[in-house]
């Protein structure tokens, strides 16, 4: 079926994605899919260990009898979440791992696994656990995509106040509003995922649990991670909904103790800090795997699978990346088409599906770590809203790509306004 000329915001040629399932997981060796839950629960120690090794070794030394000057410990008090933050992400992804039965051949102990770690770091495992199984599903799609749904241009327009067809002529955003949109969904994007399903999609009614009649995002409209009856969910998820509160309930009762007894300066420099840290480098990943100039999303008449898990993209986060992160953002694209293949064998399995997704395989690794940073920005930049291409036909009109008004990449298509 033709599609037409597709062009992504680069002004490349999009080709769409020609091969099966099988094709992909066939291409992978057996032994990769092969789960040791012993190895798994040796990095969930390994990475508990870190963190209370360096507790230890900064409560135990870093006192000012031992560095008198302030501003010294201030900085080796900030280093301290930086780095805690980190390992924090990292049992972050092991309980992503179990949310995917990635980490074991045991279903007991992947959740229970994953519902003890993710509940110390405030996620509702099982929650959780569900909406994530959604986006792998729908990954891409406009209308059923759980995590970082793209504004269509009519959407964005709206936002600014603006008619739709006018996008074409606005002039550039300021840098200090991207700069500012950006800090502010790096700090709360997370919890506002949580509580309002901000950056969800927002079709409830025309989801299959038939829960979401009325039901838009936002706070107080029922739509959340931590209601029984959001229309994230089907009635049989209840008691699990319920039992990831229970988690979150138990944690921070725990925590509301140990700040009483410590004081809350010490408890923010111990855990809250750190906590935001997670949550940064959580809302970054999660970002930048969906969203870059090259990729696109697809109305639901032009989805498919593959294609979903095709857009995509890999990046490099150097050694903190690929061993404290466990390679989460390393070998993303692999992860949509198999999420059972656990994190230390994905390397190689990711190897062998590029011998059959070749251009449709997408990745950015340049500069590392500094240039996973640098794309923050630029995704921040380039990616305002999406839409069709110009030369766009038939099945590919469903085909969306990123534009913006800033004069970067492929210029929006020019609208005639409506008489």
């Amino acid at each position: 079926m033709p599609f037409g000329k597709l062009t992504d915001t680069y002004g490349n040629q999009f080709q769409v994605p020609d091969y099966t399932v099988n094709d992909i997981r066939n291409a992978i060796p057996k032994h990769c899919y092969e789960r040791s839950g012993l190895r798994g629960l040796s990095y969930v120690a390994r990475d508990i260990a870190s963190l209370a090794t360096t507790f230890y070794l900064f409560n135990r030394f870093l006192t000012p009898e031992n560095v008198p000057s302030t501003p010294v410990r201030g900085v080796l008090w900030f280093l301290y979440t930086v780095i805690q933050g980190f390992f924090g992400t990292g049992l972050w992804v092991l309980a992503h791992e179990c949310g995917h039965q990635s980490f074991s051949p045991s279903k007991v102990l992947n959740d229970t696994t994953g519902w003890i770690c993710h509940s110390l770091l405030l996620v509702p495992y099982f929650s959780w656990k569900i909406s994530h199984g959604k986006h792998h599903k729908a990954t891409g799609h406009m209308e059923r995509d759980m995590v970082f749904v793209p504004k269509t241009r009519d959407v964005y327009a709206s936002r600014i106040g603006k008619f739709v067809h006018e996008l074409d002529e606005l002039t550039e955003e300021t840098p200090i509003a991207t700069l500012i949109h950006s800090v502010l969904q790096q700090l709360f994007g997370w919890p506002l995922y949580l509580f309002a399903n901000v950056t969800g999609h927002d079709f409830h009614e025309k989801q299959p649990e038939g829960r979401g009649k009325g039901k838009k995002n936002g706070f107080f409209s029922g739509v959340n991670h931590f209601n029984p009856s959001s229309p994230l969910y089907e009635s049989k998820d209840a008691k699990l909904i319920l039992l990831s509160d229970l988690g979150l309930a138990i944690v921070i009762s725990g925590l509301a103790l140990l700040t009483k007894t410590f004081g809350f300066s010490n408890m923010a420099v111990w855990y809250f800090a750190p906590y935001l840290w997670v949550n940064h480098w959580l809302v970054a990943i999660t970002f930048l795997q969906h969203t870059d100039p090259s990729l696109p999303h697809y109305a639901g008449e032009s989805w498919n699978y593959v294609r979903g898990a095709a857009a995509t993209i890999d990046r490099e986060f150097g050694f903190i990346g690929r061993e404290l992160l466990h390679g989460i953002i390393e070998t993303h694209v692999l992860h949509h088409y198999v999420s059972t293949i656990p994190f230390y064998h994905a390397d190689e399995a990711t190897e062998a599906i590029k011998k059959v997704m070749g251009v449709h395989y997408r990745s950015d690794t340049e500069g590392g770590p500094i240039g996973f940073l640098k794309a923050l920005w630029k995704s921040a930049r380039w990616c305002q809203w999406v839409e069709p291409s110009e030369g766009a036909e038939g099945e590919g009109k469903g085909i969306y790509f990123f534009r913006n008004r800033n004069g970067h990449g492929t210029a929006p298509l020019k609208l005639v306004p409506a008489n």
